[in-house]
């Protein structure tokens, strides 16, 4: 072990402690306030449903903290453990080492461990959970293809993402990570082109809107707004869970409304209008475009970190390795980042609610803000979303705002 494996150790144990702080504070303070529903929500939503929420956020938060110690036992097997070392000669058995197939077969071995060790608890939180508190509507059939269908999604994009990294590294000099991303701005461009109409309907089906008197509302809220679409699509949310969205997907002209049917089950007109303007005030924003500009530079100076570390002899060792090369480089840095970016998260989410908050205002100016507190007040109660959450644990995690200072902030808008 060197200074390295210290800092990570130290990272590690002080991210998993901070999880588990924020988490006790969280569960303490919901259960505390689970016998009353707060003064502005009293009228709307009845104590037992703030009792579900708060045991629903309770459970959720169980499994998390589970989850976070299982992730970085792995983790710490994986690196300091040896486990990267041993894949990478158990590999080396069967490819050239370092070779792009030894490479593709080291990364791919751990993505796949680390996918069988979320599995359990993906079911738990599907089938135990979610079933527990009524929103599971998944079956095991269901379940089973889902799941075969992201590994061959995965396979399909990633592995020539990943082939073409690894090329890039090897072959274009001290500049790769300028190539790099490059390559992996126009991947994420294709993703965002593909999955409207060759990702999605894979796993969902979606028609278009047949209620004619509110695609006539959407339409008319569309052209106010000056928002040009390819379509409003209804998608069968409700075959695997009662949880209600709406999102836009897609680029440019291309873009889609999807509603979810169990939003539109639940809403009146004006409530989905409502909800619609604030999606639009994302992209009137320039939200959209925002965090997209805000990922593709935090990616090239992630980037240029790798190719820094990748020459560093110290990084390999501090982490369990003992033979340096361009894909050990890549799946370290994959596995190592994160541990030391945990600490940045409150910055993402704080930027996140700011623009939550201004896609509000934006509605409220476009549509009725009673309509759109209704529409929250109706979501929040249908998904079990707790009032409540520790103010800490909010700040730290949540990329939209509290709901009691949201739907505060619109009724001073509606005032």
């Amino acid at each position: 072990m060197n200074a390295f494996s210290y800092a990570f150790l130290a990272a590690l144990a002080l991210g998993l402690c901070m999880r588990a702080w924020l988490a006790a504070r969280h569960m303490r303070h919901v259960t505390a306030h689970r016998e009353h529903v707060p003064q502005s929500f009293a009228d709307r939503i009845s104590l037992p449903a703030h009792r579900k929420a708060a045991d629903y956020t309770v459970a959720k938060t169980k499994l998390h903290i589970a989850e976070t110690i299982a992730d970085a036992a792995v983790l710490l097997a994986l690196t300091l453990g040896g486990g990267v070392q041993w894949l990478y000669d158990a590999w080396a058995a069967w490819f050239t080492a370092d070779s792009y197939s030894h490479g593709i077969a080291l990364i791919g071995s751990v993505v796949f461990i680390g996918g069988l060790v979320q599995l359990p608890f993906g079911m738990y939180r599907t089938f135990g959970i979610e079933a527990r508190f009524g929103f599971n509507r998944m079956t095991a059939r269901l379940y089973v293809a889902d799941l075969i269908k992201h590994l061959v999604v995965a396979a399909a994009l990633g592995l020539p993402l990943l082939f073409v990294v690894l090329w890039l590294m090897n072959r274009t000099g001290d500049w790769w990570w300028i190539y790099a991303w490059l390559a992996w701005m126009a991947f994420n461009l294709l993703v965002l082109v593909l999955f409207p109409t060759v990702i999605a309907p894979l796993f969902n089906k979606f028609s278009p809107l047949q209620d004619e008197r509110l695609r006539a509302r959407i339409e008319g809220l569309l052209r106010k707004c000056g928002f040009r679409t390819k379509g409003v699509f209804v998608m069968d949310g409700s075959r695997r869970s009662s949880h209600g969205n709406a999102y836009f997907t897609g680029l440019g002209a291309a873009k889609r409304i999807v509603f979810f049917d169990t939003l539109l089950s639940r809403l009146a007109p004006h409530e989905i209008e409502a909800v619609l303007a604030h999606e639009l005030g994302h992209y009137k924003l320039h939200h959209i475009a925002k965090r997209i500009g805000f990922a593709f530079l935090l990616s090239l100076g992630f980037l240029a970190l790798l190719a820094f570390l990748a020459e560093q002899g110290w990084f390999y060792e501090g982490l369990g390795v003992q033979t340096p090369g361009t894909a050990v480089a890549l799946l370290l840095f994959m596995l190592a980042v994160p541990v030391f970016a945990f600490f940045m998260q409150p910055l993402g989410n704080a930027y996140s609610r700011k623009h939550e908050y201004e896609a509000d205002a934006y509605a409220a100016d476009q549509s009725q803000p009673d309509a759109l507190i209704h529409a929250l007040v109706k979501l929040y109660e249908d998904n079990a979303a707790t009032l409540t959450p520790d103010p800490l644990h909010s700040a730290f995690y949540d990329s939209h705002p509290p709901a009691g200072l949201r739907i505060a902030r619109l009724q001073a808008l509606a005032r």
